[in-house]
């Protein structure tokens, strides 16, 4: 591999087709869906390492500090966390990384990914990126595009100059076309005519090319992206886009607004295994179904079934399945999908459906994660709620009063430090402090391991909005 490759890794999507375990409160990228590593975590692992500098995330506000405690997992340092005020789709995101990076080194290669693919092989992938990196350097803008194996209608197809070796090598050639989500018929199509491949939104290019084709076929867009960097402010380690100029920005993806203009296209075809995960049917396929086509996933019992997808994702609970064919069955502790397999592509008007009926299982979950930690809750009735709550070691939550409730905590595991008006204490296990309604606090984690707590709330009003916060380490005063 020649220079050093930037890799940048967008979060920016909810994965609303993998509801209910992907919310726009904790997407499908940060979920450890199949593995114990997150996909966002298995997208950084892939490029990180000789060839390619630290990486540049694009993310929404709502999840900077999941991505800082992902990635610190795996001991990797971020060049840069570019914060979207909110979601302008790929164009703007791919535009600002590249500004971002031109800025600490002009004319760098750059290579995009989205941060929820699945690449079993990432040592053929890195080598179909070394493959393409000549053709980068030399000012072309480079697409990936994947071996088909089925008449996929959720992917958009590239169309090649030539037909690819038996071998499927990763030799780039000239990009000849775009093609749009197909339906069946054109699909089948495209896979048996051997001259198309799936779109799998993976660039490689390098910031003067890219920012040269944004300036020739989308000028409005990277002035608006180049105001927003200008005017950024930095946040902790985040750097914070302007929202004045990030919201005149149009919604549009990067193949929309520069791909399908530009006349410097490659294509590298890549013959190794790849899915974007984009719905339930991808899982159970990366599932490995057995010899009836049935894959399963936690406390999930199989009877009679066939091509089927069981998963259930509380040890409390035992999801049985009878006589099912070609059905998704999610079951999660707040919400249960059943649907056929033929129709999960439709499970995104599902969270439409669910959010225009102000249902909040639409786009959270039970669990809410946080910079300290997380909580969920257990129990909610009138005028009290019972919850979890777990800080990490050396976490602490904000100094903080509420106007409507009063908290009674209990240590379950671990050891708090509780901040009370004027009186700071130690709480050990099965022992327990008060907070009166008005009164200051705070909740740390001294210790070494995690601090799980039952917190019970009463009061006239429990919502999370009733906080006032004195003081943060997380700068959310």
């Amino acid at each position: 591999m020649g220079q050093e490759i930037h890799p940048v890794l967008l979060c920016g999507g909810s994965g609303a087709r993998l509801w209910p375990l992907s919310r726009k409160s904790y997407p499908k990228q940060f979920v450890k869906l199949l593995a114990e590593e997150s996909l966002f975590q298995s997208s950084a692992r892939r490029f990180d390492g000789p060839g390619f500098c630290a990486p540049t995330v694009i993310a929404g506000s709502d999840y900077r500090f999941v991505v800082v405690e992902q990635l610190a997992a795996l001991e990797i340092m971020p060049a840069d966390i570019l914060l979207e005020p909110t979601s302008r789709n790929t164009a703007a995101a791919v535009c600002a990384a590249a500004l971002s990076i031109e800025k600490r080194a002009p004319g760098a290669l750059v290579l995009v990914a989205p941060s929820d693919h699945v690449i079993s092989d990432g040592e053929r992938f890195r080598a179909a990126v070394a493959a393409a990196t000549p053709c980068a350097e030399a000012g072309q803008i480079v697409t990936f595009g994947i071996r088909p194996d089925r008449p996929e209608t959720g992917y958009g197809w590239l169309e090649l100059s030539e037909l690819p070796d038996d071998q499927f090598s990763p030799e780039p050639q000239p990009l000849k076309s775009f093609v749009e989500k197909p339906d069946l018929a054109t699909a089948e199509a495209l896979l048996s005519g051997g001259m198309h491949l799936w779109n799998a939104g993976i660039f490689l290019f390098s910031t003067t090319t890219i920012l040269e084709a944004f300036e020739r076929h989308a000028p409005e867009i990277i002035e608006n992206v180049r105001d927003a960097i200008e005017s950024a402010v930095r946040d902790l380690n985040f750097t914070r886009m302007s929202p004045i100029d990030w919201l005149r920005l149009t919604d549009i993806s990067l193949d929309h607004a520069v791909m399908e203009r530009a006349d410097n296209l490659s294509v590298v075809p890549y013959g190794g295994d790849w899915s974007d995960m984009g719905d339930w049917r991808a899982v159970w396929r990366e599932g490995s179904p057995d010899a009836d086509g049935n894959v399963m996933r936690g406390p999930a019992t199989s009877i009679d079934c066939n091509d089927t997808l069981l998963q259930a994702t509380n040890d409390g609970q035992q999801l049985v399945g009878v006589g099912l064919d070609n059905v998704v069955v999610i079951a999660m502790p707040d919400a249960v999908l059943v649907a056929s397999k033929d129709r999960v592509q439709d499970v995104k008007l599902v969270v439409e459906r669910l959010k225009a009926c102000h249902v909040p299982q639409a786009e959270t979950l039970p669990r809410d994660y946080r910079p300290w930690g997380w909580y969920e809750s257990l129990v909610v009735g009138p005028r009290f709620q019972v919850k979890r709550i777990v800080v990490k070691p050396g976490a602490s939550l904000s100094l903080q009063s509420h106007h409507h409730r009063a908290e009674h905590w209990v240590t379950v595991e671990g050891t708090a430090r509780v901040v009370v008006g004027s009186t700071v204490k130690l709480v050990t296990e099965n022992e327990s402090v008060y907070i009166p309604l008005g009164t200051v606090h705070r909740l740390e984690n001294p210790g070494k391991v995690p601090l799980t707590l039952v917190e019970v709330q009463t009061g006239s009003y429990l919502g999370e909005d009733d906080i006032i916060r004195y003081e943060d380490v997380y700068a959310r005063v």
